[in-house]
C-alpha cells in the first residue's frame, strides 16, 4: 500500500473537505513521487495492452499511417505522434514496418512522444535506443510541433480523469472522494452542481440515481488534436476501451495484481480506468471528419492481421506459432479485445476518403 500518498490525499481532504474524483485520479495515476505511473513500469506487471500482446498490433499502425500519409500527397516534414506510449514497443513495431514498406516516409519523419512519466521515458528510451530517427519527449500536446501529424493513442483516454454526477431530488450533485469513519476513502456527494447545465442535455429525462461521467481533459485534448489536423493535415487514430454510446452508471475500476479491486482502496498502488465515451469525443471534433468508432477485432481484420499471422507462423517453431495465434485471438476475438476495444479516427477533410479499416463505418463531420 502507498501509504504516504494516501495519507497525502487523507490530509488535503481533512484541511479543504471532499475532492472530485478527476483530483484523485490525477494523484493516483500521476503523482511525481508516488502515483502509480511513477513508481515503476506497470505494463506486464498489472495489465497488457494490444501491443505487447503481439508485435503485429504496432506494425498495422504503422501501415495505416502510412497509407493515410500517401494519400495526403506525402505531406513534409511529418510527425509520427504516440499519446502514452507505454514501454514504447508500439512505436518500436510501428518503426520496423514503416521502414519496410517506405522509405520515403521514414526519411520525412520525426517521433514524438507524449508522456508525462519520467520513469516510463526512460523505458521508451531504452526501448527506442536503436532507432535510427529523431525522437523527442513532450509532457503535453501543446508543445507538439506545427507540422502535418499521424497521431496514435492507444488505451491513453482511458486513464484520463472522470468527473461523476448523479442524479437526485435536488438535481445534479457531483460524486466525490472523502473520508469514512475509519478513515478510508469512500464516494460522497458534492452541492448541487447548477453550473454543470450540460448534464441536462446528455440525460432527457434522468432517473433518481442516474450517474454520468464526464472528461474535461480528455474533451481539451481532443479540440486540440483536431485543430492542429485541421490546421496542417493528417490523422489520428484513437483505440481503447469503451463505447460509441455515452456509457451509463459508474464505470470507474481499479487494476491491481490480483485483478480487479476497490477503486478508492490503494492510491498509486492500482490502475485506475473509465469506460471511454467516443461519441463525446465525437461531438467536441473541431473542422475533422471523425469515423467510427468500429470494433477493434473488425478493424484490424480490415488491415490485414490474419493474413500477417499466417506469414509469422510461416516462419515459426511450433511453440512460436501457437503464441502467434493465441496472441490473435486475443486481439480480434470478442472473448478477447475484439469487441470491447474501439477504433475511432479523426481526419483532414484534404483525405476526402474513408482512411483504411473504416469502409461503411459512420461518418461524424466536426464543427466548420
Amino acid at each position: 500500500m502507498n501509504a504516504n500518498l494516501s495519507e497525502r490525499l487523507a490530509q488535503d481532504i481533512r484541511r479543504r473537505g471532499s475532492i472530485g474524483l478527476d483530483e484523485y485520479m490525477r494523484a493516483a495515476l500521476s503523482d511525481e513521487r508516488e502515483g502509480y505511473y511513477a513508481t515503476g513500469n506497470p505494463l506486464g506487471r498489472d495489465f497488457t495492452t494490444a501491443p505487447e500482446v503481439s508485435q503485429m498490433f504496432g506494425e498495422l499502425a504503422g501501415l495505416w499511417c502510412v497509407d493515410v500519409w500517401t494519400r495526403l500527397g506525402e505531406p513534409a516534414p511529418v510527425s509520427l505522434v504516440e499519446l502514452g506510449p507505454g514501454r514504447g514497443s508500439l512505436m518500436l513495431d510501428a518503426l520496423r514496418a514503416v521502414a519496410s514498406a517506405s522509405p520515403a516516409f521514414m526519411s520525412d519523419l520525426e517521433v514524438h512522444l507524449v508522456e508525462t512519466s519520467a520513469s516510463l521515458q526512460r523505458t521508451q528510451a531504452r526501448t527506442l535506443g536503436g532507432v535510427d530517427i529523431p525522437v523527442r519527449w513532450h509532457e503535453s500536446v501543446e508543445s507538439l510541433p506545427e507540422t502535418p501529424m499521424l497521431l496514435i493513442a492507444n488505451e491513453f483516454f482511458d486513464a484520463l480523469p472522470i468527473r461523476q454526477f448523479a442524479y437526485t431530488v435536488q438535481g445534479w450533485r457531483e460524486r466525490r472522494v472523502g473520508l469514512a469513519e475509519d478513515d478510508t476513502f469512500t464516494i460522497c456527494l458534492g452541492d448541487v452542481a447548477e453550473r454543470e447545465s450540460r448534464l441536462y442535455t446528455l440525460v432527457n429525462d434522468p432517473a433518481e440515481g442516474e450517474i454520468v461521467e464526464i472528461r474535461p481533459e480528455a474533451e481539451r485534448i481532443m479540440r486540440f488534436i483536431s485543430e492542429r489536423l485541421s490546421k496542417h493535415s493528417g490523422a489520428a487514430l484513437l483505440v481503447d476501451y469503451g463505447s460509441g454510446m455515452r456509457p451509463s452508471g459508474d464505470s470507474l475500476s481499479a487494476l491491481g495484481r490480483d485483478g480487479f479491486v476497490e477503486a478508492l482502496a490503494d492510491p498509486g498502488a492500482v490502475d485506475l480506468s473509465a469506460w471511454v465515451d467516443f461519441g463525446a469525443l465525437a461531438r467536441v471534433a473541431g473542422d475533422v471528419d471523425v469515423f467510427g468508432p468500429v470494433p477493434q477485432g473488425s478493424f484490424l481484420r480490415r488491415l490485414g492481421i490474419v493474413e500477417r499471422a499466417e506469414r509469422l507462423r510461416v516462419h515459426a517453431d511450433e511453440t512460436q506459432a501457437r503464441e502467434i495465434s493465441t496472441a490473435l485471438s486475443r486481439l480480434i476475438e470478442p472473448e478477447g479485445m475484439g469487441v470491447l476495444f474501439k477504433v475511432m479516427a479523426l481526419v483532414s477533410r484534404d483525405l476526402q476518403t474513408e482512411p483504411a479499416g473504416f469502409l461503411d463505418a459512420e461518418r461524424f463531420k466536426g464543427d466548420a
